[in-house]
């Protein structure tokens, strides 16, 4: 079993402790061409993918190269990296605030850690981005539960609700959280909500462009903080 940090924004991470968020979505880097990705197994028991391309003269697809996903395997574990900042330091602990639960009672925005492994000063108002989240200082761990590849568009209302989105009780629409409704950013489609939040984190031509994409299925480890 392997760790790995991976990037979530705010608005993702209050979803995942909500119990709204258990897939993501991330983009192959490479293999964009490709035709079609088959789920194999290598030697020793790793989910890989073979690539293949385009048909040849004989009508096959011949196999460009064989990948494993670079996010884990299931039963792999990913820590969440967000945006946080040390609050205070007392002889033996730190106290950790999270910009994603600002808006929530202090006990749902902070968490302790030893002040040992904190090697970060107390500051009143200096965030550190998610992106340079050191692992002592993540307060979230999941376990992938199911990892593939697939086109982006083909994601279904009911995976593209397991994305994070919230449903409006009184209507039905789905949202990206509550609010949002009076701003015209709700529908009835919950695909078409995610395409939204897609939108908004790479970009309206990333969407249109309709990536491979690797969806990766998790379910919380609860008492995984650091």
């Amino acid at each position: 079993m392997k760790e790995r940090g991976m990037i979530f924004n705010a608005e993702m991470v209050r979803a995942i402790l909500d119990g709204r968020k258990t897939q993501t979505r991330r983009v192959l880097g490479t293999y964009q061409d490709a035709v079609k990705f088959c789920p194999e197994w290598d030697v020793n028991g790793k989910q890989i993918f073979i690539v293949l391309g385009e048909k040849d003269h004989t009508g096959m697809n011949p196999v460009i190269t064989a990948i494993p996903c670079p996010f884990g395997q299931p039963g792999d574990r990913i820590w969440v990296r967000e945006t946080f900042r040390v609050h205070s330091r007392a002889t033996d602990v730190a106290t950790l605030v999270y910009r994603a639960s600002v808006r929530n009672s202090w006990t749902e925005q902070t968490h302790r850690v030893p002040v040992a492994v904190c090697n970060k000063p107390a500051t009143a108002d200096k965030w550190t981005p998610s992106i340079h989240m050191p692992r002592w200082a993540s307060r979230i761990l999941l376990e992938i539960t199911d990892v593939r590849v697939e086109r982006l568009h083909s994601i279904s209302e009911r995976d593209a609700l397991r994305e994070g989105l919230f449903q409006l009780p009184a209507s039905g629409r789905y949202c990206l959280q509550p609010g949002m409704q009076y701003f015209g950013m709700a529908s009835h489609s919950a695909k078409e909500v995610y395409s939204w939040l897609w939108a908004s984190v790479y970009g309206e031509e990333s969407w249109a462009a309709n990536p491979w994409v690797w969806v990766i299925e998790f379910k919380r480890v609860e008492g995984g903080a650091a």
